[in-house]
């Protein structure tokens, strides 16, 4: 009777570590980075660039507008540089503690938060380099992808054939 009882036990032990489903041998998806959005991310020291595209007309224009967010985990401000592709000058962009600055939400608007990336050749589909870095950290290159204006979400989003003048 005894051996009936302990083999019932093993057996049932058996078909619940069989059937539990647990991670024991299967990959954790949740354990793996992975960019939810179209754009792509990386980090340079302190600061964190999220989901990073370019949005331009697609139709042979000459602008790019850089939308991304930057997060300052620090606990002071830095001015953070951007070098785009052929463009040898870099556009700066100061994040202040723990902000999360949003760039290029509003293209027509006159404002600190656009960076346009002139001159401009890349078509939607491609990727495009753009270089991020400040102070004396190590700088990231991410591979940017180009988008267009063909979705409804990214259709504000075109840079306008006449900029805005910088603040």
């Amino acid at each position: 009777m005894k051996a009936r009882v302990a083999a019932s036990i093993v057996l049932a032990l058996a078909v619940a570590a069989g059937t539990a489903g647990c991670g024991f041998i299967a990959p954790q998806a949740t354990t793996k980075h992975y960019d939810a959005s179209d754009g792509v991310s990386g980090n340079v020291g302190q600061i964190d660039v999220r989901n990073a595209f370019i949005v331009t007309d697609g139709v042979g224009g000459k602008v790019g507008n850089l939308v991304v967010s930057l997060v300052n985990t620090d606990s002071k401000s830095h001015r953070v540089a951007i070098t785009s592709g052929s463009s040898g000058s870099a556009a700066y962009v100061t994040v202040e503690p723990g902000q999360v600055k949003k760039i290029g939400a509003q293209p027509d608007k006159a404002s600190s938060s656009n960076v346009f990336l002139t001159p401009f050749d890349a078509l939607p589909g491609s990727n495009y380099d753009v270089f991020f870095q400040y102070a004396d950290e190590t700088g990231v290159k991410l591979q940017v992808p180009v988008l267009d204006g063909g979705l409804p979400d990214y259709k504000d989003l075109v840079p306008p054939t006449i900029l805005p003048a910088q603040n």
